[in-house]
């Protein structure tokens, strides 16, 4: 039987990638819900390419203006369409592509209601780790990494006992800006570091990806889905991204994934396990002449990546104020408000202010993000009239 998909952020970036295994795999994947957020027009493309009936668009105004272009499908209309076609009967998988906060409620709704998630959203469970895991575990519900890199150390421990496990090795490929002296960061501009030399991802993402905060929310995923220590997770820069992750057993031997720098590889991988998909593009060539470096990064020049290992340690909610200050942070960023080195002083400094508690709820966590977003504002604020004065 088909596996029926549920595709949440179906106009970006990881959506593009999800369509494209859709199409190789036409008799074993079948898409029935697809949700965006203002993008209509590529929404109602995609719907009748794929004879979608169920359609949410989370946008209220891109609602109204575009909902007479979908003949014949059942709309969903703003944060609460997202949670109902999430939630909707007669399907298998939700892949969860929505960039930021706005995906946690429709995820955890759909694992309450056994859903199988393919997890592309890196902030849910940087944010709710503890919650998501739990509640997955206790509905018997798969979490599929879709992320390259968990997706890679997915594929890596197939077979393998959790206590033979010594280290994850995660790899970055350093973003655009590796090689820039201190002197050429204090000059990015935000269309700068919206060009990733490897791969081709959305705005917020190619952002963190510069600063090293994308490889930082890696490893805090990797402590959830994985059940590893923090101080079994490394991070390496690895400019090819031709080798996605490493796993280091106890007994020395390592084990890696490679694959060319695409999203189709993962997403296929986890739309379609225990089986294996149909060729979408061409695997690594090794007739040709492949050169792979490995070197540790430097949290001197990036330290995103160092506050997100220091929030991990914390424990708490200090995971959530990492996310919530740096997404607070990139958009000041984007906005021209900061400047691109003010993007870590932002995460450090919110760290450093903001207690990390204890919680017992979601409730009681969205009210810590809530609080860590408006004291990251005020951060922010202040930065920018540095910079301007």
């Amino acid at each position: 039987m088909k596996r029926k998909i549920v595709l949440l952020g179906a106009t970006g970036s990881i959506g593009d990638s999800t369509l494209k295994v859709l199409r190789a795999n036409p008799d074993r994947l079948e898409l029935v819900g697809i949700a965006a957020n203002r993008n209509w027009k590529k929404l109602a493309d995609i719907a009748r390419e794929f004879n979608v009936k169920h359609v949410a668009i989370s946008d209220e105004a891109a609602f109204d203006e575009g909902k007479d272009a979908f003949d014949g499908a059942t709309l969903y209309r703003g944060a609460e369409g997202l949670k109902e076609i999430s939630t909707m009967d007669g399907f298998d998988t939700l892949v969860a592509a929505v960039v930021g906060t706005d995906a946690l409620i429709p995820t955890l709704s759909a694992i309450k209601c056994k859903k199988d998630i393919a997890l592309a959203n890196k902030e849910i469970l940087v944010m709710s780790g503890k919650f998501m895991m739990a509640e997955a575990k206790r509905m018997g519900v798969k979490m599929l990494p879709l992320d390259s890199e968990h997706n890679a150390v997915f594929q890596c421990i197939q077979g393998e006992r959790k206590e033979d496990i010594a280290n994850l090795i995660i790899t970055a490929s350093g973003g655009m800006f590796r090689d820039y002296t201190f002197e050429q960061m204090q000059k990015i501009r935000p269309e700068d570091a919206m060009k990733h030399p490897n791969w081709n991802m959305g705005v917020k993402v190619t952002i963190d990806s510069s600063t090293l905060a994308n490889k930082g929310l890696e490893v805090i995923e990797a402590k959830w889905l994985f059940d590893v220590s923090p101080e079994q997770i490394e991070v390496v820069v690895h400019r090819q991204s031709i080798v996605h992750s490493m796993v280091r057993f106890k007994d020395g031997s390592i084990l890696a994934h490679l694959a060319p720098p695409s999203m189709t590889f993962p997403i296929e991988h986890s739309l379609l396990v225990p089986e294996r998909g149909n060729p979408i593009l061409p695997s690594v060539d090794f007739t040709k002449c492949l050169s792979l470096d490995f070197a540790p990064p430097d949290t001197t020049r990036f330290p995103c990546l160092k506050h997100a290992f220091d929030a991990l340690k914390t424990g708490g909610t200090a995971t959530a104020i990492f996310n919530a200050s740096n997404e607070v942070a990139v958009a000041n960023f984007i906005k021209g408000k900061i400047s691109w080195l003010d993007i870590p002083k932002v995460v450090g400094s919110a760290l450093e202010k903001i207690d990390s508690k204890d919680v017992n709820s979601i409730e009681e966590l969205l009210e810590r993000d809530a609080l860590a977003r408006v004291k990251s504002e005020e951060i922010a604020r202040e930065l920018g009239r540095r910079c301007n004065a």
